[in-house]
């Protein structure tokens, strides 16, 4: 099983869009073998940038294939929409990749927002994300207590659920959920009751600042706010000896996902996106999660891994 309390995580979320099977799969494996700590996909059915008709693999169906395939590393998917499954049916599927897995799954899950997707595929959407976040705050303690075994109930008013068992109970003591999204008001709410992992994005000023309403939230909810582990996305990674050459490869990786390049994101040289990552890791952020988008680039995946991470290893042991 996975160390969940290592120092420093670095998770690979590779993407499932404008890829074959093969290619996906051989990168998964291969961001294993270069130690990568968690491997991750999108919880999309279209491709989530426009044009939105492209090639795109079901993310959990791919990830159970992943989990077959690989051996260490923990298993999920970044982060599953609680709108598109039942929430007792997405406890029997992650409980299914625990033990394809021997127990290396994480739930990750959050409210849900691509309209398109919800549209073309018949979900229902729901009137605002605030009616969203109702529905996810219903399903999280069916969620919880079906992975601890307690055959929990939801009399509604979204969801009606009875004594739902979930029998094999998972491999992992506690399977760890992992709650997506900074939402001042509702979502970090939900992270301080619900989640062992909080997962978000953005600057670092927006990081800490989201990470001070956790700790409010925590402390209002009488949780120790160092039981929930800190990760965030932290963008696309393109590492090269120069930056202009690290630029270039990043406005080609963009372009055969067929979307404008990203911006602000850790592009350069070693060293700058060293210094890029060290802002999070001083937050508390340790469990640092990167995009990789077909083509895939192994050179920046190996550099990651081999001259990135043992600097801000060495960063946290001082």
């Amino acid at each position: 099983m996975p160390d969940m309390t290592a120092p420093l995580k670095l998770g690979a979320d590779i993407w499932n869009q404008y890829v074959d099977w093969p290619a996906f799969r051989s990168a998964h494996i291969r961001a294993e073998e270069l130690g990568y700590d968690s491997l991750w996909t999108m919880d999309h059915i279209y491709p989530p940038f426009e044009p939105s008709d492209g090639a795109i693999f079901e993310a959990f169906t791919a990830m159970t294939a992943i989990a077959e395939v690989t051996s260490r590393a923990s298993i999920s998917v970044m982060v599953a929409s609680n709108t598109y499954r039942n929430p007792a049916m997405l406890i029997k599927m992650i409980t299914t990749i625990d033990h394809i897995s021997d127990g290396r799954a994480i739930l990750a899950v959050g409210a849900g927002w691509s309209e398109h997707e919800h549209r073309g595929f018949g979900f229902e959407f729901g009137a605002s994300p605030g009616e969203r976040l109702r529905w996810l705050k219903e399903a999280l303690p069916v969620m919880r207590g079906m992975l601890d075994g307690t055959a929990p109930s939801s009399s509604g008013p979204h969801y009606v659920i009875r004594d739902a068992h979930n029998v094999p109970a998972p491999i992992q003591r506690r399977m760890p959920i992992l709650i997506g999204g900074s939402g001042p008001k509702v979502t970090l709410r939900l992270t301080a009751e619900f989640a062992d992992i909080c997962n978000i994005g953005g600057s670092p000023s927006a990081v800490a600042k989201s990470d001070a309403i956790l700790i409010e939230h925590c402390e209002a909810v009488g949780r120790d706010e160092k039981t929930i582990e800190r990760s965030i996305d932290v963008g696309v990674p393109t590492i090269r000896d120069s930056r202009a050459e690290a630029f270039g490869v990043k406005d080609e990786l963009f372009a055969a996902q067929r979307s404008e390049p990203w911006r602000n994101q850790p592009t350069g040289t070693p060293e700058e996106v060293f210094e890029w990552l060290a802002r999070y890791v001083e937050l508390g952020y340790h469990h640092l999660v990167f995009y990789w988008p077909a083509p895939y680039d192994e050179e920046s995946m190996v550099r990651m891994a081999t001259e990135i991470r043992p600097r801000l290893e060495a960063m946290i042991s001082a």
